[in-house]
């Protein structure tokens, strides 16, 4: 099997996924000595913890990934806190919880009091963006573990999300039924997934393609991840019957199959391919079905609801994050993502040609 464009530039997927395996085997057997308070398996964007026959707290963990490196190429540390707080909380959201708190946890080579200003700043935008508390966090000082790109300005940035949810209300898409719509949310780039590959493919930050309208690479790349939480919560607090919430990273649109109904989905309208993503794509030379694997192209978030409940829906959504779209809808093919227009089929082993 040839090798992929990511594995190429260093992320060996599938090696990963075998070994995140292998750690939740383990973990999943820790003797309590009581009964779990755990109401979901793993595998959902969030766990719900039990307090008490009506309420949960959902709990969910992630950082900015390699989009760190590009901070630190560029000298600019006040958007990737924003990263941090979307890519967390919107987690928490898809579970039908509203998050109320982010803990942050820093790792710097050096505590410089200028880049740790600016990442504050960022994580405050992406707080109030979100309407989230950030009561707490760590800063380490660990310059034999963390090397700058250029040093000394070496950090990493990872958060972990609370949120509260009523225990009937949770959404874990049990309920969806063929038929139903998927609604996307439009992405704002590449978000915090697949930096990698797309730091290999685009070199020079610089650079200002015309494809990027007078934008820079390195401008591109480090747009945030959107905040999609007001407007889910918004969502969640109509009259629409939510089925299945969604938040498109690492997987793409197999993101989708993390939900638990019996259903597969096939995507006939996908929302429009941003051009960072067209310019990836011809300089990596990453097959399409990699593509779609490794970044949102341009969809960052998926709401599932009734076919008869869509335009009460995106008009919704839409006023918050215009360009939403209904991109599909929920088939009776179980475990399977159809993209017809691109060609490709997905399931639990990732996109390949249809018919392949």
């Amino acid at each position: 099997m040839a090798e992929s464009a990511y594995a190429r530039a260093g992320v060996d997927t599938a090696r990963a996924e075998r070994a995140v395996a292998g750690l939740v085997d383990v973990l999943r057997r820790i003797d309590l000595g009581r009964p779990s308070r755990a109401v979901l398996g793993s595998g959902h964007y969030a766990n719900v913890m039990r307090i008490d026959d009506r309420l949960g707290v959902a709990l969910s963990t992630d950082g900015v990934g390699s989009k760190v490196i590009l901070a630190e190429q560029l000298g600019r540390f006040d958007t990737v806190g924003v990263d941090c707080i979307a890519m967390n909380v919107n987690d928490v959201v898809c579970v039908g919880a509203e998050p109320i708190a982010v803990l942050d946890y820093v790792a710097v080579e050096d505590a410089d009091p200028d880049m740790l200003r600016q990442i504050a700043e960022g994580l405050r935008e992406g707080a109030e963006q979100a309407g989230v508390e950030i009561p707490g966090g760590e800063l380490a000082q660990l310059p034999e573990l963390i090397r700058g790109h250029p040093s000394p300005y070496g950090f990493d940035l990872v958060g972990a999300c609370a949120g509260v949810v009523a225990l009937d209300s949770i959404v874990t898409g049990a309920g969806i039924e063929p038929g139903d719509a998927v609604i996307g949310i439009p992405s704002s780039g590449v978000h915090s997934n697949g930096l990698t590959l797309a730091r290999h493919a685009l070199p020079d930050l610089d650079e200002q393609p015309p494809e990027l309208g007078g934008r820079s690479v390195g401008e591109a790349l480090l747009e945030p991840t959107v905040v999609y939480v007001r407007a889910v919560l918004e969502l969640l607090a109509s009259a629409v019957d939510v089925r299945g919430l969604a938040h498109i990273t690492s997987g793409g649109l197999l993101n989708l199959l993390r939900l638990e109904a019996d259903v597969g989905f096939s995507i006939e309208d996908p929302l429009p391919r941003l051009p960072i993503f067209e310019l990836i794509a011809a300089r990596s030379g990453a097959a399409e079905a990699e593509l779609a694997e490794v970044f949102n192209m341009g969809c960052g978030f998926c709401c599932v609801v009734p076919a008869d409940q869509v335009d009460a829906a995106v008009e919704l959504l839409d006023s918050r994050h215009g360009g939403t779209a209904v991109i599909g809808h929920a088939t009776d093919k179980a475990g399977v993502v159809d993209v017809p227009p691109l060609g490709l089929r997905g399931d639990a082993h990732g996109f390949r040609p249809d018919g392949a």
